[in-house]
């Protein structure tokens, strides 16, 4: 959840006028008292436990060994259109994470949104 805070409170990166929203497989209670304790206000945490959302974006194919999505960015257009997809937690990914500094997502959507 650190990255979900940190998204929102840099104000670089609100700049690029981005909407995050985190998709999880957690149901919303379980995510409830990590945003109230973390002070999540400006991010809406969406639950997706059957997975629907991620099947729709293709991201199951960076799953990890127990099926749970990686850490998966995707950037849609005000068209609807995804300009930009990178899951930086897939297991055939040398540096995998599930942190990614901020300053490499603002460079990554203000490229993907020219």
């Amino acid at each position: 959840m650190q990255q979900i805070v940190d998204l929102q409170n840099d104000v670089d990166f609100q700049a690029t006028g981005v909407q995050v929203l985190s998709i999880a497989r957690d149901s919303l209670d379980d995510m409830a008292a990590e945003q109230i304790s973390l002070s999540i206000t400006d991010v809406p945490l969406l639950s997706d436990p059957e997975n629907i959302v991620a099947e729709q974006y293709n991201v199951l194919q960076w799953a990890l060994e127990n099926g749970e999505p990686g850490h998966t960015f995707i950037l849609v257009d005000e068209d609807g259109k995804v300009v930009w997809i990178k899951d930086y937690g897939a297991p055939n990914n040398p540096d995998r994470t599930m942190y990614v500094p901020v300053v490499e997502l603002i460079q990554a959507a203000e490229t993907a949104l020219k």
